[in-house]
């Protein structure tokens, strides 16, 4: 993460508890749409996956974090043979240089972004740029304006960010693993002097290199700070900056059934933010701030070594679901920026039985909120005790997703399909990231949901 002259404050996050919540459901989202496999694709994904080990991770870091690479300042002799360490890993992963001059380097002063081309395969949307990024400078030995102290001594940032960067050559090498090239092409971008002021990625976006210039940046991805997993709750950023993007989210966390805890502030204190003030559609995956942020204690031996795997499956299955959609991703959505706590405090917000009124199906027990970022997942505000809804297990705040399989295009259609309904449906709910199939019944309580088999 920025140096803490950006203002970021320092937190310590507590670890929230794990829902038992099943992952059992196949829907067709905004962005993401349900494919249907072949044994050999299904074993060949099953491979990519695989490939995604926290010991290959962890091997990384511990290079990355070595005091003989000085805490990797931006164009310092430790930041330069980083650069160096990272280049002859996606050498070996066959990976297309698309740096300056046939190189895998952009050079600007003295420091260097690291970049790498896996091109598309689809000449019909080859030209659309997907970008996942992770920054592999830190601040060296530390000073008063970017260390929390005690200065003077190597900053190793393992978890800042040579976690980030460890999780993105596992996913490029998965990349390698999977049935088919992507459609669209994907950019594996290792940002310097983001401890500056994001100083790498701001100069990519201003001066692209010749094989990437002629491409259009339809979304990205930045990996920053996650090695401190924490029982199992992971913070997304960005999410609001195109529809569609907290359902694509859910559908990709499928397999690693993170609980995923978003946050709407926009800030200027990681690499996604440089894509977002481009008006880019732009996510950051994120294992939460530590007593060891920005201090010569963030070392190698605090890493959730086994927790980089199911973020890096994570951030895996959205970039090839995001890569190989027949649908664009949607539009940047300038209300992002405005966007912040307090107003997902007052989307999410409990109605009062009788106080307020909001859209809902009074037969079934439930009352909604459309949120104008989800539209096509209303937002459960209020729920009516002992009705079909409550004895299934639906919940203030559950994000309503399908109906009997078939995907929620809007409130308006929710309603109208539970007015139609019979006296039984199933109901696909997104509780805090994770996907849920509960059973509402009209009649007789619905048994609780099945775990999976």
């Amino acid at each position: 993460m920025m140096s803490i002259v950006t203002g970021i404050a320092k937190k310590t996050f507590a670890a929230a508890a794990a829902l038992p919540i099943p992952a059992v459901l196949c829907l067709v989202l905004p962005v993401l749409v349900a494919s249907h496999a072949s044994p050999t694709e299904a074993s060949e994904k099953t491979a990519a996956h695989a490939s995604i080990q926290g010991a290959d991770a962890g091997r990384h870091i511990a290079a990355l974090a070595d005091d003989s690479f000085e805490g990797r300042e931006g164009g310092s002799r430790g930041g330069r043979a980083a650069g160096t360490y990272i280049v002859g890993v996606i050498e070996k992963l066959g990976l297309q240089p698309a740096g300056d001059a046939g190189t895998y380097y952009q050079r600007f002063g003295s420091m260097r972004n690291i970049l790498a081309l896996l091109p598309g395969s689809d000449p019909g949307v080859a030209h659309e740029l997907i970008v996942v990024g992770a920054h592999y400078d830190h601040v060296g030995y530390g000073n008063a304006n970017n260390s929390y102290g005690p200065t003077g001594f190597i900053h190793n940032g393992a978890d800042d960010n040579a976690s980030g960067v460890a999780g993105l050559l596992e996913v490029a090498e998965a990349f390698q693993n999977l049935p088919s090239p992507p459609r669209r092409s994907i950019l594996f971008a290792f940002w310097d002097g983001e401890e500056k002021g994001l100083l790498g990625s701001y100069h990519f976006l201003r001066v692209r290199p010749a094989g990437v210039a002629g491409m259009t940046i339809v979304f990205s991805l930045n990996l920053d700070m996650i090695g401190r997993l924490r029982g199992e709750r992971l913070e997304i950023f960005g999410a609001r900056t195109a529809q569609g993007l907290r359902a694509s989210l859910v559908q990709a966390n499928m397999a690693s059934n993170l609980e995923l805890v978003f946050d709407w502030k926009i800030a200027e204190d990681s690499d996604h933010y440089a894509f977002i003030a481009a008006r880019i559609p732009t996510l950051m995956l994120h294992t939460g701030l530590h007593d060891q942020y920005h201090r010569p204690s963030d070392d190698t031996h605090l890493i959730n070594i086994l927790g980089i795997e199911p973020v890096a499956r994570l951030a895996l299955d959205l970039v090839t679901a995001m890569a190989d959609s027949p649908e664009p991703v949607g539009p940047f959505r300038m209300q992002s920026r405005s966007e912040s706590a307090a107003t997902r405090r007052q989307l999410e917000m409990r109605a009062a039985e009788q106080q307020e009124p909001v859209p809902s199906q009074s037969r079934w027990g439930v009352g909604t909120r459309s949120d104008p970022g989800e539209p096509r997942s209303p937002v459960v505000v209020r729920v009516t005790p002992s009705s079909p809804m409550a004895r299934a297990g639906v919940a203030v705040g559950d994000r309503m997703m399908a109906i009997d399989g078939s995907a929620i295009k809007s409130q308006v259609d929710m309603l109208a399909r539970l007015a139609e309904a019979g006296d039984s449906i199933s109901l696909d709910v997104d509780r805090k990231g994770r996907a849920a199939r509960l059973e509402p019944r009209r009649n007789k309580p619905a048994a609780h949901p099945q775990e999976p088999q």
